[in-house]
């Protein structure tokens, strides 16, 4: 797999978590089934904005990237979101993309302008093949860079000449730095090889950015993504979150405000492709849900199984609750049906503890647990530490409820919260947490 990260020259927004939460949920479940995978995301260390705002900080621009970078993998790790096989850098491959642009320049697929080298679109027969538009729409409707001297409104940049004061590399055409199309090209080929299976972004990223790594590979020769898969935006009272509408809200602030599980629940209860809304409300109600995930924790004693560590495909429970999931996660990663189908088995298997069903609630909580783990939620039981006083309570407790001296056990429920616990029956004992 190869997802486009961040370019670091901020701190982590909203969308950012998103496409990280999907993609680590992909991830995730495939190595839960079995499945060896090679996770590539890169971090793109040298771009406009790093440049603007080193000049304006008076910084370089590796400090810039550098502090922005610890800030993304801080975000992260908060989030749960496992580490890639590889984080390969832009400015790494640096001489890989002169090497490209050499062997287009050679068939005259790449070009040079008075401001660098740029790719010649109409030598790609189906050029907006990715994005599923006639040319004709894409000439109007898209973002693209506006030069003058180009051969076609849509050939974009792989090389901008270098500039006083900003980094530069040296190479035959010239000395000067890569276009952002170019980096993802030489990083997915070569940490991943030809045809690699797949290749996965945001939704804003299909055209142009992922057409014109597709274009370059194509006309270079090379196999590219066998598969393409795109995240849809994330919504602020209906519109797409970003800077330039001013609704951009940082990761990090909603991270420093709620549990981190809250957004990764939310997302899982979106359909990847779908637009998801991000509110006080929405993650309130992801808040609720994740109390009932963790209520089910620590009345069965459940383990916490998901964090950087993936749950074993040894794991896998068997059992209707498991195909059911594993049916919707194979329908286009179906996942808000997978996370209902695991809320309904809750019911159920609290159900079945009230009604005495001991082992077989037990059983289902586990299934429940190991698949949510499979996504990468944690569902947290016990989260304090218990003294040895209360210790010594809670045994006390359980010996008069075994001999059914509920008064007894009333009375060390009443001492325990006192102690500021909170008491729950499970069906292997008392469960005390803050």
């Amino acid at each position: 797999m190869y997802v486009c990260g961040p370019t670091v020259y901020g701190l982590p927004h909203m969308g950012h978590g998103r496409f990280t939460l999907v993609w680590d949920m992909l991830r995730r479940w495939l190595t839960f089934q079995g499945y060896d995978v090679n996770f590539v995301s890169n971090i793109t260390d040298i771009d406009d904005k790093i440049i603007n705002l080193a000049a304006a900080q008076g910084t370089t621009e590796s400090a810039i990237a550098d502090r922005y970078e610890q800030e993304w993998w801080t975000a992260m790790a908060k989030i749960g979101v496992a580490p890639p096989t590889h984080s390969p850098h832009a400015t790494d491959y640096v001489a890989e993309m002169v090497t490209l642009i050499e062997e287009l320049a050679s068939q005259d697929i790449a070009y040079r302008l008075s401001d660098g080298m740029y790719f010649d679109t109409s030598r790609v027969a189906d050029y907006g093949a990715l994005a599923g538009q006639p040319l004709d729409s894409l000439r109007a409707g898209a973002r693209i860079e506006t030069v003058e001297e180009k051969r076609s409104p849509l050939d974009f940049a792989l090389w901008k000449n270098a500039k006083e004061g900003e980094p530069s590399w040296p190479a035959s055409f010239g000395a000067g730095r890569p276009g952002w199309h170019t980096e993802c090209v030489v990083m997915s080929l070569g940490l991943l090889g030809d045809g690699f299976d797949l290749h996965c972004g945001g939704l804003d990223l299909k055209f142009p950015h992922h057409e014109n790594e597709r274009a370059q590979a194509v006309a270079s020769g090379h196999p590219f993504a066998q598969h393409w898969a795109h995240n849809g935006f994330v919504m602020v009272d209906g519109e797409k979150m970003s800077k330039s509408l001013d609704n951009f809200t940082s990761l990090t602030d909603l991270l420093n405000r709620t549990d981190p599980r809250a957004y990764r629940l939310l997302v899982l209860r979106s359909h990847y492709r779908s637009p998801i809304e991000v509110s006080p409300a929405t993650i309130e109600d992801a808040e609720r849900a994740l109390d009932r995930l963790d209520s089910l924790a620590r009345r069965f004693e459940l383990p916490a199984l998901a964090g950087e560590e993936f749950v074993s495909a040894a794991n896998q429970p068997a059992g209707m609750l498991s195909d059911r999931v594993t049916e919707y996660l194979e329908d286009d990663l179906n996942s808000p049906l997978a996370v209902a189908a695991l809320f309904e088995a809750l019911s159920q298997a609290n159900t079945l503890a009230d009604e005495g069903q001991g082992d077989e609630a037990q059983n289902l909580a586990e299934a429940i647990n190991t698949l949510f783990g499979a996504l990468g939620l944690t569902l947290r039981g016990q989260s304090s530490a218990i003294d040895a006083e209360s210790a010594e309570i809670v045994k006390l407790r359980d010996q008069a409820r075994e001999g059914k001296n509920w008064t007894e056990a009333d009375r060390l429920r009443d001492s325990l919260v006192k102690l500021g616990w909170v008491v729950e029956d499970s069906p292997t004992g008392t469960v005390i947490r803050r």
